[in-house]
């Protein structure tokens, strides 16, 4: 029978005072005297720490603002290689974290670790800008800088996210909680004003700004570079000031040793005869001291808790996916998010929260957090009904066996269109006059899924007979043209639906005897073959077009396209008649998006004071239930619930066959049986109190000073 013997429970009795195995000292660095803002509690320090982050969120974002648009235009790359590409390093900014908190907790302090890092931030902007200069290099080093700047920058931001806040609470003192929880929402606030700010300035600077001949990238990557060598600079200047933690040595190494020593013991000592620990952790008592136990022990109960989390992400971050698709299937355009969490962090910390507490709520940080998954959670609701009514408003698509057919008359004058083959021969009852605008599609039924079909076209006295085939779930515009002989028919397939991006979509059909080249715009061009050319669609920004510049091989002019709107469709015909001279006769493919934008304000609403809820308490409860050693090690772990949700967003959406109403209303459901769960978890969590630390402290130092007597002890057994 495996059992302890005798003189090794004698052993381990004070095996914790040995003088072999001293223990560790506090890990609290001396007091010093902290500058105040205005005579408060809040430490000066903080200013340099929440500007920092000002600046590095504006850098982040504002080169994020404008990457796509870089692997595009400037790498021409196809939009899966840039999306692929985009989200891949998203992922990586997500997962560095964890490599930037061991850095801190465990060799360079969370001061140096941001220092260092900042440094190959700096870096990594500096190679991505090399990389937008045309004149560097070719298409290979511009590719290859870009990889390598991209990379810098995610171990840069991802390596300073958990140091930066985590640095910022070690700058109060424990008994000044309700100053260190305000600054954790003063903190979360600079993120969104950097976010926000910069999703306007950069991408004006590439599109309103020209160098080397084309759109500035070089400047709407320098400029946030410049703003992270301001976030660098202004971290440095409060050096003096801060209260700087050192590292505690290897923690994670420590953690897991602790952890597999406790695990392998209790599994060599599993007889009934010995007896049972309060925790699983004590069976870690034989080798380690107290205090790391005790500390484990509140990290892995914080960690625990943490399990549920990522689906919370998993809703939140597909305002920038899932919701901005929807986004573009209305008619307007907004940035809501970031303006709403300037406006709601004030709002909830200086209004809601004390207007609750005044009501004797007790709002703890777990229910604050459960709120927050509540309020997303009918956010997602609201948006499946708006997803609903968006699809009854959308053109309708043909299925199987249906095609959408249109006449466009371009001859000189009207033409009855009949079919001779088909059972519904009265299709077209009256003539097709010139130029005659329609948007409507006449539905057809086919008997297979390609089908012929013959057209008679009477015109004046004529009559003239032309096949085509058509082909389900198409739609279809017949093209009526004059010629020598009469009139004859080009048939050409129109979208199907709305462009996804929200822009509007043109083509273009001349009918001159000389090719034309348009310019829509500084990324648009394309050039229209003679006699009846018919252009692909160009996708443009929503906006009006009065002058868009024309060439001949012998004449300049413009054309007056008018407003373009979001999500439409239209075909240009460039004619030249005797008494205007070349204008462009527009119609519509596919009308405007009919539902406004404005409708996406309550499910922005929600999700926005959700996340308020959620984010910024979930900040301050991953800072303050920490143990000293582990403040960035926890902060990132937190961070890296994030990348776990935007995980589960990837998984559901190449696996979910759901239209997309049903996808959300699948994720409200989910987040509301994780908030379940999440709120039967901290029901039964024990939330560590300032206090409990000192009192840890204070016993570890009385052992301590009586190691001696009891040192003599164990020498007299």
């Amino acid at each position: 029978m495996n059992t302890f013997p005798t003189n090794e429970s004698k052993e381990t009795l004070f095996a914790l005072v040995s003088p072999e195995e001293e223990l560790p000292q506090p890990s609290s660095p001396p007091k010093k005297t902290a500058w105040k803002i205005c005579g408060s509690n809040y430490p000066l320090s903080i200013a340099f720490i929440v500007v920092n982050e000002f600046c590095e969120r504006f850098s982040y974002y504002g080169m994020k603002a404008v990457l796509t648009l870089y692997f595009l235009y400037f790498l021409h790359w196809s939009e899966d290689t840039s999306t692929s590409v985009y989200h891949a390093f998203s992922s990586l900014c997500y997962f560095t974290p964890l490599l930037g908190a061991v850095m801190a907790d465990s060799w360079l302090g969370k001061f140096r670790t941001i220092l260092y890092l900042s440094l190959v931030y700096v870096l990594g902007h500096v190679i991505k800008s090399l990389g937008a200069v045309p004149i560097i290099g070719g298409h290979l080093m511009h590719t290859v800088l870009s990889m390598v700047g991209l990379f810098l920058i995610a171990l840069g931001t991802g390596g300073i996210k958990p140091c930066v806040a985590a640095f910022g609470g070690d700058q109060f003192e424990e008994e000044h909680v309700k100053e260190r929880s305000r600054f954790f929402s003063v903190f979360y606030l600079a993120i969104n004003a950097g976010s926000l700010i910069s999703m306007f300035v950069t991408p004006m600077l590439r599109g309103d700004v020209q160098c080397f001949g084309g759109d500035c990238y070089a400047l709407a990557f320098g400029v946030p570079g410049m703003l992270m060598v301001l976030a660098l600079v202004v971290f440095a200047l409060g050096s003096k000031m801060y209260k700087k933690p050192p590292p505690e040595g290897n923690i994670v190494a420590k953690v897991s040793k602790c952890i597999w020593f406790a695990i392998s013991n209790r599994l060599k000592n599993r007889p009934s005869e010995i007896p049972k620990r309060e925790h699983w952790l004590d069976w870690a008592e034989e080798k380690y001291p107290k205090q790391l136990i005790l500390e484990v022990k509140a990290l892995t109960r914080v960690l625990f808790l943490y399990i549920p989390l990522p689906m919370f992400w998993a809703l939140l971050d597909q305002q920038g996916s899932r919701w901005t698709l929807q986004a573009t299937r209305m008619n307007g355009n907004m940035v809501l998010n970031p303006l709403l969490v300037l406006i709601f962090i004030p709002m909830f910390d200086l209004g809601i929260y004390p207007l609750v507490k005044m009501c004797g709520i007790n709002l703890t940080s777990i229910r604050k957090m459960a709120t927050g998954m509540i309020l997303v959670s009918l956010a997602f609701a609201i948006a499946a009904t708006v997803e609903i009514k968006i699809n009854e408003l959308s053109p309708h698509q043909p299925g199987g066996k249906e095609v959408y057919l249109r006449i466009l008359n371009l001859a000189d004058d009207e033409v009855k269109v009949s079919l001779m083959d088909y059972h519904n021969n009265s299709l077209f009852l009256d003539p097709i006059k010139p130029f005659q605008k329609t948007t409507d599609h006449s539905k057809m039924l086919l008997t297979t899924e390609s089908q012929h079909f013959h057209f008679q076209l009477q015109y004046h006295n004529m009559s003239v007979t032309s096949e085509h085939i058509l082909e389900e779930k198409n739609r279809y515009s017949l093209v009526i043209r004059a010629d020598q002989s009469g009139v004859s028919s080009i048939l050409v397939k129109d979208m199907v639906t709305s462009t996804a991006n929200g822009m509007a979509a043109v083509r273009f059909i001349n009918t001159l005897d000389k090719d034309v080249n348009l310019t829509l715009s500084r990324d648009v061009s394309l050039s229209v073959r003679e006699d009846y050319g018919i252009s692909g669609y160009k996708t443009l920004e929503r906006g009006k077009y009065h002058h868009v510049q024309c060439r001949t091989e012998d004449k300049d002019f413009s054309l007056d396209l008018g407003l373009l709107d979001f999500g439409a469709a239209y075909v240009v015909a460039i004619t030249n008649s005797s008494d205007q001279g070349l204008q462009a006769w527009k119609t519509e493919d596919i009308s405007p998006n009919q539902m406004s934008i404005a409708w996406q304000l309550p499910q922005y609403i929600l999700v926005t004071a959700g996340e308020v809820m959620f984010s910024v308490t979930g900040l301050e409860f991953s800072y303050a239930q920490a143990p000293l050693s582990m403040k960035s090690v926890l902060q990132a772990a937190w961070l890296l619930t994030v990348a776990v949700g935007n995980i589960i967003v990837l998984i559901v959406a190449q696996t979910s066959a759901l239209v997309q109403w049903a996808e959300f209303i699948l994720f409200s459901c989910l987040l509301l049986i994780v908030c379940l769960v999440f709120s039967i978890m901290g029901y039964y969590y024990i939330p560590v109190k300032p206090e409990d630390a000192y009192n840890l402290e204070d016993k570890c130092l009385h052992i301590k000073e009586n190691a001696r007597n009891l040192v003599t002890k164990k020498t007299k057994l």
